[in-house]
């Protein structure tokens, strides 16, 4: 019964200054819905971030020659060869889903009525799984067209499109390679748009590597890819890829090996390093909403000094005046809070109703958010609370 009556007290002085105390919660709303949207906009970006890195390839390990040694010169025999390949997955059978290489080359072909560049890759059947390779139209490189030499190619989708139009009509198009006539058996792009940086460029022509191998003065590999079975066994499986690669060249060769892991943890690390600077940001936003509250009710505590005076002469005890301000500034705080809460939940909402987006709400966000709110309201909410109930009731009703 006494904490209903201090609700309902509590709930008319708020109504008996009602834009005053809308203003006073404006500082909550805004604080409670920033502290959900940052921890939004922080998942959100994350996600994309790792999936644009995992897009590139499912637990990848890219091996590279990087140098023949001090003082030694470079030897043909130093790169890094199809006999690699097959050794790795010979050795490494049981702890790798496949492994695959890339020979690249160049030549020139009539684009628009003018002979241009284009990027050519010899690969095998391994490189679409490996390197999240999406197929457009028609089909990918099989095991049959890399054993039989196949003149087969597949181009990508933009090449596909400059030449013929359309992905569509790219298929069974004749294209003349180094002399020989490919037949284009289908388009295709990279998973995530990897802007040049990868071996697989605009104008690029998959062919199989057993047929590349023909034109290119000297095989090199460049990059060996490995797709491991699980996470916790790509470092190990790294560094026998190095173990496997060093021993199978002559001594001083350097090879490079590295996997997407360190980049997967540094962009982990970066989102929460960026996740926290935002949420005490937001933090700050409370603090000043709370310091608001604080000023607001102690300017309430002064004009209604001669109400509290009254309330003590006719038997209302310091504890009930401290609980109704008290109570008066929890519901100040957690009504902003709510309507916080809501305005946090309702932007990213609508956004995935005007966009297809899939932007994550965190209800861990919601819950400190709430919590958060009531706590703001609670702590400074003490100050004023205090100082009403201590009030002198003598000096009070003479207060003007």
């Amino acid at each position: 019964m006494f904490l209903g009556e201090a609700l309902r007290f509590s709930a008319q002085a708020l109504r008996a200054n009602l834009v005053r105390s809308l203003l006073t919660g404006l500082g909550m709303v805004i604080g409670t819905a920033s502290v959900i949207l940052v921890v939004t906009i922080s998942l959100t970006s994350r996600d994309y971030i790792l999936e644009q890195i995992q897009g590139i390839g499912s637990n990848i390990i890219f091996a590279y020659y990087a140098s023949a040694g001090s003082g030694i010169a470079v030897a043909d025999a130093d790169y890094i060869k199809m006999s690699d390949v097959e050794a790795i997955r010979r050795e490494l059978g049981a702890d790798i889903v496949a492994a695959t290489g890339v020979m690249s080359n160049f030549d020139q072909m009539p684009i628009g009525g003018k002979q241009q560049d284009v990027k050519v890759i010899g690969t095998d059947q391994d490189y679409q799984p490996v390197r999240n390779i999406v197929i457009s139209t028609g089909r990918f490189l099989d095991e049959g067209d890399v054993t039989l030499r196949g003149k087969v190619a597949l181009l990508t989708d933009k090449l596909a499109e400059r030449m013929y139009g359309s992905r569509a009509g790219a298929l069974g198009q004749t294209i003349k390679l180094y002399g020989l006539q490919f037949t284009a058996i289908g388009t295709f792009h990279e998973k995530v748009e990897t802007f040049g940086q990868s071996e697989v460029e605009r104008d690029t022509i998959l062919i199989p590597i057993t047929v590349l191998r023909y034109f290119t003065p000297v095989e090199r590999i460049d990059p060996l890819y490995v797709q491991v079975r699980s996470p916790g066994q790509v470092d190990r499986v790294a560094v026998r890829v190095q173990e496997i690669v060093e021993g199978r060249h002559r001594a001083g060769a350097r090879y490079r090996v590295d996997t997407l892991t360190a980049i997967l943890n540094a962009a982990r690390n970066i989102s929460l390093i960026l996740s926290f600077v935002l949420v005490l940001v937001s933090a700050i936003t409370l603090v000043i909403s709370g310091i608001g509250i604080m000023n607001i009710m102690l300017v309430t505590v002064t004009e209604r000094t001669r109400e509290i005076g009254v309330r003590l002469a006719v038997g209302a005890s310091p504890r009930e005046i401290l609980v109704q301000f008290l109570t008066e500034a929890i519901l100040v705080s957690l009504s902003g809070g709510l309507l916080g809460i809501l305005v946090g939940v309702a932007i990213p909402l609508s956004v995935r109703l005007f966009a297809d987006i899939q932007i994550p709400i965190s209800l861990v966000a919601i819950v400190v958010a709430f919590g958060v709110s009531c706590l703001v309201g609670l702590v400074f909410g003490i100050l004023p609370a205090n100082r009403a109930a201590h009030l002198n009731p003598t000096e009070a009703l003479r207060y003007e």
